[in-house]
């Protein structure tokens, strides 16, 4: 009798441990890992993505950063971890650029583009070129005309080597004729402290990010990097509309491990969808001040390859840092 009751009680565990491994993804909390220190762009994307996707994923999102090496440790952690959809990727554009960027300066990326699948797109931003608001330039062209008087001296913060900041400042250089020196910082937050602790001169920021400081006063917009005016600042021209033809934009986009199963990349695309189509992003960004641009799967991969070429041509152009 012992042996037919340790027998009952040994079956239903297994049974309940079996329920218990097939319960349908998410029966957890996923974590949201933002490769970019607090206070920028993809920081700003994932405190959106995490509040809304609560409801259809029917879990909590947690935010969780892991900033370094101009976005690799967070791209790496989540291209070697467990493809079980329980750790995912706030992607920056610049993912698709890191790895190339590392090899022309001779070092290992801790990644490659290919561990990584992108999931959903939901930002495409142009960057504001800021100045402090006590500086003398108005224009694009009061930068030019400073610079080509005194090349190599006018400096400005940036994210990181390679990253958005320094990509869409040498992207104007070239098509001005300028250099300018980058100081590089951790990230887009510790890259605005900079311009608004006067440590430098220049820097570029998504309009989140700039907006409630030019708003403050503390700095004041020049250009935007990207084809078209945004209505957050209409009076603030393109690059080619100041005569640089030069164009960058920053864009936001959901990834998973390579290896992730079909039913949870599914579930991650239903759900994303079903904020973006609900209007819910689209208006949480807004609020923000961040340009909302939802890309499902297909267009995503597209977008993101071909983007990440034209960024990659861009490094080479740039060649090995000093």
């Amino acid at each position: 009798m012992k042996i037919i009751k340790l027998f009952a009680v040994l079956f239903s565990a297994f049974i309940v441990s079996s329920s218990f491994a097939e319960d349908p993804y998410p029966n957890r909390p996923i974590n949201l890992i933002v490769p970019n220190p607090p206070g920028g762009s993809s920081d700003a994307n994932a405190r959106v993505l995490s509040e809304l996707l609560q409801k259809p994923l029917k879990q909590p999102l947690i935010v969780i950063f892991k900033a370094g090496v101009g976005g690799q440790i967070g791209n790496s952690f989540v291209a070697k971890s467990n493809p079980d959809g329980y750790n995912i990727l706030m992607g920056l554009s610049s993912i698709m650029v890191s790895p190339d960027a590392e090899r022309v300066q001779g070092k290992t990326s801790l990644y490659e583009v290919d561990q990584l699948v992108p999931v959903a797109m939901i930002s495409n931003d142009p960057m504001v070129m800021l100045v402090n608001s006590s500086s003398p330039w108005k224009t694009l062209a009061d930068v030019v005309k400073a610079a080509k008087e005194k090349p190599n001296t006018i400096n400005y913060s940036s994210s990181g080597n390679f990253g958005p900041i320094h990509l869409s400042v040498v992207m104007f250089e070239h098509a001005a004729g300028i250099k300018l020196t980058q100081v590089p910082f951790g990230g887009g937050g510790p890259s605005m402290m900079a311009l608004l602790g006067n440590q430098v001169e220049i820097t570029t920021a998504i309009p989140s990010v700039a907006i409630p400081q030019i708003q403050s006063g503390k700095v004041r917009a020049i250009a935007v990097s990207g084809p078209r005016r945004i209505k957050q600042l209409p009076n603030i021209p393109t690059y080619r509309e100041s005569g640089y033809d030069a164009e960058f934009n920053i864009w936001n986009g959901l990834f998973v491990p390579q290896g992730t199963p079909e039913p949870i990349i599914k579930t991650l695309r239903d759900a994303v969808r079903e904020v973006a189509n609900s209007g819910e992003m689209e208006n949480a960004m807004q609020q923000r001040g961040m340009i909302y641009e939802y890309l499902d799967m297909p267009e995503f991969r597209k977008f993101a390859k071909e983007d990440g070429a034209r960024m990659v041509n861009a490094v080479k152009k740039i060649g090995k840092l000093n």
